[in-house]
């Protein structure tokens, strides 16, 4: 296909904050960008020039996104296929298509698409009845995870469980979903490799980042991981095989568990660029969305270059007031870029920022992580006071 190019439209499935990068790399690159969300005002519909304002599966407001966009991509996987295949059938240029959405938005697609191509994932099996949950705990033991196959994130639609009980509990409180039981993994560190893959079939991945969770949501992306090259070379070798089987174009990440033994299986694929992806931003030439931008609209693809090293901090709501304290306390370090979404309410846990520390290139990782949440420290929400 023909590369598009600005002033051309760029169309947006979803307005949270993956859409506001996106949409703020393509104005910086001159494009007009259009969104669809069913929020005013979302934190993508924010920065961009036209917003339609609908629900996900509204069919007749995705056709006009479609219609006033020269190419659309989403920003999140649970996105309704069904829009997907609707531009599809219309002749949109929709990235990634309806294929990588359908599988990778599916946990039970996802893992046996993986299994289907020789890449390693946890034990797993579907989980339908009752009686699948007692099969399972015989088969893979405990402690094992029950999660939904559709719909979870952040730790959300999943329940670690240590026993027939908990096991028998999750199933009910889960039940309506098609669940999956995967065998609970003993690694020792959570991984993360962006990919992006453009029309033309050029192929790009960003340093591995290891990835620290507090209570199931990202805590810090820490780049370079410090890992030994056999490593690294794996995470990119499953990354690029994943991104041919699924003849994916777009930016994804691959996220690893990474076994004592120097092992690497794969947890989730996100058809979209990923939290542990913001440090690119200000640690890299190309960001993950730049790279984004560039894949779905085919213009030339080069490797990024990590140009610092980077620890990425996520600024989530507490639920105790909207306005956050100690901006200027944490900007006094000159190695801190700040990133607000706009979001109105800080919710508990509510993702409404991240900012990024940076350091020159082969400053220790450790003392970075440990700067970084010395600056998390400095943060707090609540609500000003007028004068």
């Amino acid at each position: 296909m023909n590369p598009i190019v600005p002033p051309a439209t760029v169309g947006i499935l979803g307005g949270g904050q993956l859409g506001r990068m996106l949409a703020l790399e393509a104005k910086r690159m001159g494009y007009r960008v259009a969104v669809l969300d069913p929020t005013p005002g979302s934190p993508a519909g924010q920065v961009a020039d036209d917003e339609v304002i609908a629900a996900y599966g509204d069919l007749e407001a995705v056709r006009r996104l479609g219609e006033i966009s020269d190419v659309v991509t989403y920003e999140f996987e649970n996105v309704d296929v069904r829009s997907v295949e609707l531009l599809e059938r219309a002749g949109v240029r929709i990235r990634p298509g309806s294929h990588a959405l359908r599988i990778t938005q599916h946990r039970l697609r996802e893992k046996r698409f993986l299994v289907e191509h020789g890449l390693p994932v946890a034990d797993f099996v579907a989980i339908e009845r009752a009686a699948d949950v007692d099969d399972a705990a015989r088969r893979f033991g405990f402690p094992g995870v029950i999660k939904t196959a559709v719909g979870g994130y952040d730790g959300k639609g999943q329940a670690v469980v240590h026993d027939a009980a908990q096991a028998a509990a999750a199933f009910e409180r889960l039940a309506g979903h098609q669940l999956v039981w995967e065998r609970f993994v003993p690694f020792v560190a959570e991984l993360g490799i962006i990919c992006a893959r453009s029309e033309s079939g050029a192929m790009v991945t960003y340093p591995v980042t290891r990835n620290i969770h507090e209570e199931n949501i990202l805590a810090f992306s820490v780049a370079p991981a410090g890992l030994p090259e056999a490593v690294r070379a794996r995470a990119r070798e499953i990354a690029v095989r994943i991104a041919v089987g699924l003849d994916f174009v777009g930016t994804f990440c691959v996220e690893f568990f990474l076994l004592a033994d120097g092992e690497l299986l794969v947890n989730e694929i996100a058809p979209r660029p990923h939290n542990s992806g913001h440090y690119t931003f200000d640690a890299c030439h190309l960001s993950q969305f730049d790279a984004q931008l560039r894949a779905v609209c085919d213009l030339p693809l080069p490797q990024p270059r990590l140009t610092s090293t980077a620890v990425m901090v996520n600024i989530l709501g507490t639920g105790v007031g909207d306005d956050l304290f100690g901006i200027p306390e944490l900007l006094a370090d000159p190695g801190v870029v700040l990133h607000l979404y706009g979001k109105k309410h800080a919710a508990a846990r509510r993702k409404m920022g991240h900012f990024t520390i940076l350091r020159e290139p082969g400053f220790d990782a450790e003392r970075l992580l440990e700067a970084a949440r010395e600056a998390r420290a400095r943060l707090s929400w609540g609500t000003r006071v007028p004068a």
